[in-house]
C-alpha cells in the first residue's frame, strides 16, 4: 500500500483492529518500476493478501488468496477528460491493464461504495460479484464539538487541493459568500501550502491525521465540490463531528449525504449553488445544529469503524475457509 493516501489510512485502521493484519507501506515512486513491488512484504509469511487493484497483481503469491478493495476508480472516459495528458495516457494503458489483471487474480473483490461497485462492473466488464464494504469512522475520535463558535462562520475544505476534489472552484465560491463567512482549506499531501489571495480564504497546510478531529470541531460547515469520489472519507469524518455538508451531487456522495437532511447536494461545478447553500446555513444556527445531529446519527448507524472491521473479518474468514 503506498504511503500517504486515504487507502493507506483505512488499511492502517484495519491493522490496529485485526490481530495478525499487517500493512506494508511503500514509497509511491516505486510504482514507476512496478515489478519491484513484488518484493514488498515478500519476506513475511502470509495466509491472505489484501491490497488495491492498481498494482495488486504484483503482490499475488501462489496458493495465497488475494482480496482486492477498490477505493476509487478513474478509468472511465469522464475521469480521463478531467486529467492531464500524461495521466490520461496512464489511465488508458498500464493502469487499466494492471487493474483488470488484478481483478482477474482476486479471490474476492470489494469496493467502498455502491457507486464504485457499479463502476467496476460497468467500466471494466467485471462479471463476478462485488461486495460493498463502506469505510468506517472512529466515532470515539471524531466527535462533535461541545463549544459554540461566536466569531464568524468557518467553512472547511478538507482534502488534496486538486481538480478532482474541486479545489479550483473554491476561490469562486468564497467570492460569493456573505460577510463573516470564511473558508479554510487543508494542504492534503502537499507539504507546501497552496496560497490563494482572498481575505476570506485561509491555508491550513498539511494536517496530520491525528489532528483532523480538532480541525472539524473548530469549523461550522464542510464544503466538498468534488468531481469524483470513491467514498468520501472527509465527508464522513465531518458528519461524525456533527457538521452539515455542502457537496457535489455525484458519484458516491448521495450514499453519505441526504439532501435537505444532513446538508445539500449541488450540481458539479455550480459555484453559485454552493455559495447559496453555504450562506443559507450560515444564517441559521438551528439548521446547522439539526443537520449536524442528523449526520452524526447516520454515521453511528451506518459508517462506524466497528462495523467496517467486522465485515472485513467475516470476509477474510470466509475466503480462508474456502
Amino acid at each position: 500500500m503506498p504511503f500517504g493516501n486515504g487507502s493507506f489510512v483505512l488499511h492502517k485502521m484495519l491493522e490496529a483492529k485485526i490481530p495478525g493484519y499487517r500493512v506494508h507501506g511503500y514509497d509511491p515512486r516505486l510504482t514507476f518500476i512496478p515489478p519491484i513491488l513484488s518484493l514488498v512484504g515478500r519476506s513475511e509469511r502470509a495466509y491472505l493478501i489484501h491490497t488495491t487493484p492498481d498494482h495488486g497483481l504484483f503482490f499475488k503469491r501462489r496458493r495465497i488468496p488475494l482480496i482486492i478493495t477498490v477505493h476509487h476508480l478513474v478509468l472511465d472516459s469522464y475521469m480521463r477528460k478531467q486529467a492531464t495528458l500524461p495521466r490520461r495516457i496512464h489511465y488508458a494503458t498500464d493502469l487499466r491493464w494492471f487493474t483488470i489483471a488484478s481483478l482477474k487474480m482476486a479471490s474476492r473483490v470489494t469496493t467502498v461504495s455502491r457507486f464504485t461497485a457499479d463502476m467496476v462492473q460497468k467500466e471494466l466488464n467485471y462479471q463476478s460479484p462485488v461486495k460493498v464494504i463502506h469505510n468506517g469512522i472512529d466515532t470515539d475520535r471524531f466527535i462533535p464539538s461541545k463549544k459554540t463558535h461566536v466569531k464568524g462562520i468557518k467553512v472547511l475544505f478538507s482534502g488534496n487541493p486538486s481538480r478532482r476534489k474541486g479545489f479550483h472552484w473554491i476561490p469562486a465560491i468564497a467570492g460569493r459568500l456573505r460577510n463573516g463567512v470564511s473558508i479554510s482549506y487543508t494542504g492534503g499531501l502537499r507539504r507546501s501550502p497552496v496560497l490563494l489571495k482572498a481575505k476570506n480564504l485561509k491555508a491550513l497546510g498539511q494536517i496530520p491525521s491525528k489532528d483532523m478531529p480538532l480541525i472539524y470541531q473548530t469549523h461550522d460547515i464542510l464544503v466538498s465540490p468534488i468531481v469524483r469520489e470513491g467514498f468520501g472519507l472527509a465527508i464522513a469524518e465531518a458528519m461524525s463531528c456533527g457538521l452539515p455538508v455542502v457537496a457535489s451531487n455525484c458519484s458516491s456522495i448521495p450514499e453519505l449525504i441526504d439532501h435537505g437532511k444532513g446538508g445539500y447536494l449541488c450540481p458539479v461545478g455550480d459555484v453559485a449553488a454552493f455559495a447559496e447553500k453555504i450562506n443559507h446555513l450560515a444564517e441559521s444556527p438551528r439548521l446547522r445544529r439539526e443537520m449536524g445531529e442528523y449526520n452524526r446519527a447516520k454515521v453511528e448507524r451506518m459508517f462506524t469503524l466497528e462495523r467496517m472491521v467486522k465485515e472485513y473479518v467475516n470476509l477474510f474468514e470466509e475466503v480462508l475457509e474456502q
